[in-house]
């Protein structure tokens, strides 16, 4: 099993990851809370949906520290 695999596994579910995973033509980035995993699959809930990523397409996987809060919008005077 390899390292990346290995974290997936051992964090508790909701614990904010970022999980690098083999596409078509390349590879992207799944960025976001933790969810749900099986045997085969892990579950991420990104900013855009649920992304469920296999196994076997992960390079890499890092816990990554809560987002920054969101600045206030600025008014024109």
């Amino acid at each position: 099993m390899s390292h990346a695999l290995e974290l997936i596994s051992a964090l508790p579910l909701g614990t904010r990851v970022v999980i690098r995973y083999q596409i078509d033509g390349g590879t992207t980035d799944a960025l976001g809370d933790l969810t749900g995993r099986d045997s085969l699959h892990c579950t991420v809930a990104t900013r855009s949906g649920d992304v469920v990523v296999k196994y076997d397409d992960v390079h890499l996987a890092k816990v990554v520290p809560p987002p920054p809060p969101r600045r206030e919008r600025r008014t024109q005077a």
